[in-house]
Order: structure tokens, then C-alpha cells, then sequence
């Protein structure tokens, strides 16, 4: 019965998205035809509440057929109208589904920070591509090494999409870690953590620079899953047999608007306080209680 419940939930993905994509594919184009940036926001403000009904259609029927098992503990001070920038650890494609299930309302439009490849998705690449989510590309540290021109592509997407992102409310989301856990990564990279990988501080650095004083807070997600390893599959089964979200609201030291990610010093400092979010988060997931 679970496999049959799973199999309905794709179709039910499948719909939604190509019913939500005809409108979207439509706006996209009047998107790239029109010649000013004025006219193109207003186009974009479309493309976005466009967006947000095909987030609301998902979160209907996950809901409703799915009925997911989500804990949430949040902040009481969220709110749609202002600027944020969430971060969080990632261990699974649910963790953007429950993400947008829980947040969707309590937070403005969602843009993530997204592989390069995902563009080639159908609609849904193009979608991303349309509401200027940044796509990241991979390289090695040797290729890198070879080429730090490289790593400049990456800033220069994400310096567009801040600089866009002043013109309307938006939360700006980041999986630090880069990647899905595993127990092979971890112990590829030596992560000093039990539950995660090691924090990358570049792009958040970037969003905290390019933004400013615009940004109104940090979100700091904790996502917990009471089965290991979670598995998309078995959510879209109604097979999870619990997830918890924890979100807090970080303070922002004054020094994160004072310096320069190119600084030496910052970027130290920087990593000092990544790092110790991160040990905060390891710890959590260690101590997170179920009963």
C-alpha cells in the first residue's frame, strides 16, 4: 500500500508541476523579451507568486495524502516582509520539501543555492533559471588550484541574485555543508562532526556582505530525522516515521557588516563562528529527543 501511496505522490508531483508550468514557461518568456529592468521585476513579481501557488498545491496534497509526521519549533518573530538568510544542514531531497512545507507563508519567496545541473531538469530547471536562483558549479580544489578563476563564476552569480534580491523581500536559502550527508563523505573530508560535514563560509560571507544592513536576520535550521538515512522515497511513501525542524534566529555580530570575506582576518573569524554553529547543530542532533 505505501509503494502504491508513493507512486500517486509522484503523479501528483508530475501534475502540479506541469499545470504550474504552462503559466510559468509563459511569463519566462515575456520575461526575456522585455528590455527593461523595471518591467522585468514586475514580470518576476508574477513569475514568484506563480511559484509560491505551485509550492501551495504540493503542500496541499502532502498534507492531505502523504501526512507527513513534522515537528517545528520556530521562532515567533518570522515574517514574509523581510529579508533572511536561512541556513541549514542537508541530508536529503526532503529537506527542501519540508523546508517549503513549513516555511512557505512565514517567510518571503525562497531562493536556493543550486547545482549547476539542476538546470537541465525539465521545468523545473527553467523555473530556477526564470526566478533567478543562483546555480553553483562544482570544481575540484585541484581544478581550483589550476584555475582560481574559477571560483569567480560562483561570486558572480550570487553578487546578481543579492543584487536582485534588494528589490523585493526574499529568503535566501544555503545548505553550508555543499552536499547531501553520507557516512562516505564524512569520512572522506575527516569531518571532525558525528552528524554533519564541514561548513563552507564563502557564500553565506557573500550574502552577509553584499546585503547589508537589508538583511534582517539569520535562520539557523536544524533538520532532524528520526529515520537513518532519510529517504525522499519513503516520504513520498508516507514511510518517514518523523521529521523535526528546528529554527532559531541568530544574532548578527557587528563585525559580519565591518570587514571583507577577501580579508584574511575576517575570514578567520568567520570560520570561528561557523565552525561553533556547527558544533551547536552536531550537538543537537545528537541530543534531539523523540518521546
Amino acid at each position: 500500500m505505501s509503494t502504491l501511496k508513493g507512486f500517486v505522490s509522484v503523479l501528483l508531483l508530475i501534475i502540479g508541476t506541469l499545470f504550474w508550468g504552462v503559466p510559468l514557461i509563459a511569463l519566462t518568456l515575456l520575461k526575456i523579451v522585455t528590455p527593461t529592468r523595471r518591467w522585468r521585476r514586475f514580470v518576476l513579481g508574477g513569475l514568484h507568486r506563480i511559484a509560491l501557488a505551485w509550492v501551495r498545491t504540493n503542500n496541499c496534497w502532502i498534507r492531505y495524502w502523504i501526512r507527513p509526521r513534522i515537528r517545528s519549533e520556530l521562532p515567533d518573530d518570522l515574517s514574509p516582509r523581510q529579508w533572511w538568510l536561512v541556513i541549514a544542514n542537508h541530508q536529503s531531497w526532503t529537506d527542501i520539501i519540508v523546508m517549503l512545507y513549513v516555511l512557505t507563508g512565514r517567510l518571503p519567496m525562497p531562493k536556493f543555492f543550486l547545482k549547476r545541473e539542476l538546470i537541465l531538469v525539465p521545468i523545473v530547471g527553467l523555473a530556477c533559471w526564470a526566478l533567478e536562483f543562483p546555480f553553483m558549479r562544482r570544481y575540484s580544489r585541484e581544478k581550483l588550484a589550476r584555475n582560481p578563476r574559477l571560483a569567480e563564476r560562483d561570486r558572480l552569480a550570487t553578487q546578481r541574485m543579492c543584487e536582485h534580491a534588494r528589490e523585493m523581500p526574499m529568503a535566501i536559502y544555503n545548505f553550508v555543508e555543499g552536499t547531501r550527508f553520507t557516512p562516505a563523505k564524512q569520512h572522506r573530508q575527516a569531518s571532525p562532526y558525528r552528524h554533519l560535514l564541514r561548513p563552507k563560509a564563502g557564500g553565506i560571507a557573500q550574502v552577509i556582505g553584499l546585503l547589508g544592513s537589508r538583511l534582517d536576520g539569520i535562520l539557523d535550521i536544524t533538520l532532524h530525522y528520526r529515520r537513518q538515512p532519510p529517504n525522499f522515497w519513503d516520504f513520498l511513501c508516507g514511510r518517514e516515521s518523523g521529521v523535526a525542524i528546528v529554527a532559531r534566529c541568530l544574532d548578527r555580530p557587528a563585525w559580519m557588516l565591518e570587514g571583507s570575506y577577501d580579508d584574511a582576518d575576517y575570514k578567520e573569524r568567520f570560520y570561528t563562528w561557523l565552525n561553533i554553529l556547527w558544533q551547536e547543530k552536531d550537538a543537537a542532533l545528537s541530543s534531539y529527543s523523540w518521546r
